[in-house]
Order: structure tokens, then C-alpha cells, then sequence
């Protein structure tokens, strides 16, 4: 079974990240794309611009709905499906996100929610 890891962009590539997908739908602030090494960028599984920006409206008071509505579009894309297809082929994939918040951010979603996929296939 795939082993799905996360780490901020920032942080120094590893031997063992295994197979690396940039998950944010903008590009790291101050990030030269030189600079940051990744095999697939998956925009398309990232959060909605529309829930990205009203979850960043209020973070404290709007992360338990954040979720909830996350997990709902990750469930209904056709590109979530393709996602799986393609990390399942890898041992260890590393999801790389930006966000400075470690516990309340997109990717820990798409960690759980790929993990549960992964496991039940």
C-alpha cells in the first residue's frame, strides 16, 4: 500500500519522499519553481477557489465546515479518482503544501481522505 507523507514546501527534499505533488492550487509565496522539486503539481484536487476563500476568511471559526465541504468535492471529482490511480503505482508519495499552519490546512484533508481511498481498494 502506498505510504502517503506531508511536508511544507520549505523544507529540504528528502531520499525518502518518494514520489512529491505539490497540492496547492497557487504557487509558494517566494518559491522559485527551480527551486522546488516535485513530480506532479495537482491543482485540480486542491479546494474550490471559492471554499479556498471562505475557509481563509475566518480559519478559526470556519475549519470544522472546511472540512466537511472538502471531503464532499474530493468525493465528486472525477480528478480525485485519476489522483489515486496515479500515487498508488508509488511506495511513498509526499503531498507538499504551503501553508504555515501544520494541524488546519488542506492537505492533512487530502492526506486522511487518500489514505481511507487507498486503504479500501
Amino acid at each position: 500500500m502506498t505510504q502517503i507523507k506531508l511536508k511544507r514546501v520549505y523544507e529540504e527534499m528528502s531520499g525518502d519522499d518518494g514520489f512529491r505533488v505539490l497540492v496547492d492550487k497557487l504557487w509558494p509565496r517566494g518559491m522559485k519553481k527551480e527551486h522546488l522539486h516535485y513530480d506532479l503539481w495537482a491543482k485540480d484536487i486542491t479546494p474550490s477557489s471559492g471554499l479556498r476563500k471562505w475557509f481563509h476568511s475566518d480559519k478559526e471559526n470556519h475549519w470544522d465546515d472546511f472540512v466537511t465541504m472538502y471531503q464532499k468535492e474530493l468525493s465528486e471529482s472525477a480528478e480525485v479518482k485519476k489522483f489515486i490511480d496515479i500515487i498508488s503505482r508509488y511506495d511513498v508519495v509526499t503531498l507538499l503544501y504551503a501553508s504555515k499552519e501544520p494541524e488546519h490546512n488542506q492537505a492533512k484533508i487530502l492526506k486522511a481522505y487518500l489514505d481511507m481511498m487507498l486503504k479500501n481498494e
